[in-house]
């Protein structure tokens, strides 16, 4: 059965391609890899997807079985957790059972390296390397906790104690605010309630409690799954609503009356929130398919800019090795300064509240006075079913017959590093690439208007089409 590493760990449909015995393949590489590296203490953290506490069992015993020793959350936990445990344990790195965003059917391993974040592509390629190499050693779950190779542990404490110390508790006891999470039947689900406990802001939760089938949408914050919290931001009073994704490492945002606020725009703000209401500063990082308000706000206060590829791990090494404020991908995973290089939605929600609420101003008041001084940008994506077949055909077609124009606006530049991203001479763009965990391509547009950046994608879809 095909084991194949994507962009952020290996994932793939339950009981077709992830099953037991795949799992006990790759969880024997891990262990490989780790031991040849030195490591000899990983954690391990599962989700609220089917079957995950049995997943994150067959890694351990896989990994104690080889003589690794193993902190195990006693529950199913948000995925920053798990790399925060890496840094505050001094840790060799980690794997979380998750399949993040992707729909019911799958599941997951992330896999987490020393510096608390996703491994890069050097630490899979490796780990791949040992796929089926040796073979695999195990020691049942019950004789490991004896032997203390194993130990249960509560992740929860550490979080919460760092996440108070990070956000501005004494500028939300002072504001009074209604906020909808919408946790999506992820393992978010209390995490932001009880971070803002004894403040001025009143949490209420939709789609709380687990389901694997995740209500019958896809656990990932993006317009087409979010028609319940739109209906709510309409129907009821709340301030805003924050959105995570099945594992929480994600965020969008909705206003007052049901607009949607995508994590460019989030990150954009947030942007703005610490150069100017904390006066820090730094460089900044965003994938290619992210916003270029991002680029107008960098310019206007002559901060350092990175573009890379899809994927956190790009951004993260780059938080590794400079001074990065914020850096962030537009599918919605975001991390900042003082912190772990890692995705958190559940700390990015919470401080998109605290600009609002230091700011003393709503969040459509944020939205229009951004828009005034840097520009409109609609931002909109497709995802279509796209078979493997096709897949090299259309990239080659885009390198050897790039477009001249789109809807008779001329490319003023093609960037080609991450799919084939095509830039107008008024800074709109149409990017069109493919997933790195599922069968799909990916088109991207954003454009001064709703109505031009749908036809952009539109214009996409037909030169796909014609593959």
């Amino acid at each position: 059965m095909a084991i194949k590493f994507g962009t952020d760990g290996w994932r793939a449909i339950i009981s077709e391609d992830f099953t037991f015995e795949n799992i006990r393949i790759v969880s024997q590489a891990i262990a490989d890899y780790f031991k040849g590296a030195g490591g000899d203490r990983l954690v391990v953290g599962y989700d609220w997807r089917f079957l995950s506490e049995r997943y994150a069992g067959l890694v351990v015993e896989v990994l104690a079985g080889n003589g690794i020793k193993v902190l195990l959350s006693d529950k199913a936990v948000p995925t920053p957790l798990v790399s925060l445990a890496i840094k505050n344990n001094d840790l060799a790195g980690g794997v979380m059972i998750t399949a993040s965003h992707n729909p019911p059917a799958y599941n997951g391993i992330k896999i987490k390296a020393h510096y608390a974040s996703s491994a890069d592509e050097g630490v899979t390629r490796s780990i791949e390397s040992f796929l089926s190499k040796n073979g695999i050693k195990s020691l049942p779950l019950d004789k490991a906790v004896k032997s203390g190779l194993i130990e249960m542990t509560d992740l929860k404490p550490d979080y919460m104690k760092f996440i108070r110390s990070y956000i501005d508790i004494d500028i939300l006891k002072k504001a009074r605010l209604k906020v909808l999470v919408d946790c999506m039947h992820g393992v978010g689900d209390g995490y932001i309630r009880e971070a803002l406990r004894d403040t001025g802001i009143e949490i209420t939760q939709m789609r709380a409690g687990r389901d694997p089938l995740f209500g019958g949408v896809n656990p990932e914050p993006i317009p087409k799954n979010l028609d319940a919290v739109f209906q709510k931001m309409k129907d009821q009073d709340y301030d805003i609503a924050i959105v995570n994704d099945g594992d929480a490492d994600r965020i969008s945002a909705v206003t007052p009356g049901g607009r949607y606020i995508g994590a460019g725009q989030i990150m954009a703000f947030l942007l703005l929130h610490f150069i100017e209401d904390k006066g820090w500063t730094g460089e900044v990082v965003k994938t290619i398919t992210n916003t270029t308000l991002i680029e107008r706000i960098t310019k206007k206060y002559v901060l350092k800019l990175h573009e890379t590829p899809v994927g956190f791990k790009y951004i993260c090494r780059l938080m590794l090795d400079r001074d990065v404020l914020i850096g962030g991908e537009e599918s919605g995973g975001i991390g900042v300064k003082n912190y772990i290089p890692e995705r958190d939605g559940m700390l990015i929600g919470m401080l998109l509240v605290e600009m609002m609420a230091q700011r003393k101003k709503g969040i459509l008041e944020i939205i229009d006075g951004v828009e005034k001084e840097y520009g409109k940008f609609s931002y909109e994506r497709i995802d279509m079913a796209y078979p493997d077949d096709k897949k090299k055909k259309l990239m080659k077609s885009l390198k050897d017959s790039p477009p001249k124009k789109i809807l008779n606006k001329p490319v003023k530049e093609a960037r080609s590093y991450d799919g084939y991203k095509f830039i107008m001479e008024d800074d709109s763009w149409l990017i069109m690439r493919l997933s790195g965990t599922e069968p799909i391509l990916r088109i991207y547009a954003e454009a001064p208007s709703k109505k031009l950046a749908r036809e952009y994608l539109g214009f996409g879809k037909e030169i796909a089409l014609r593959i």
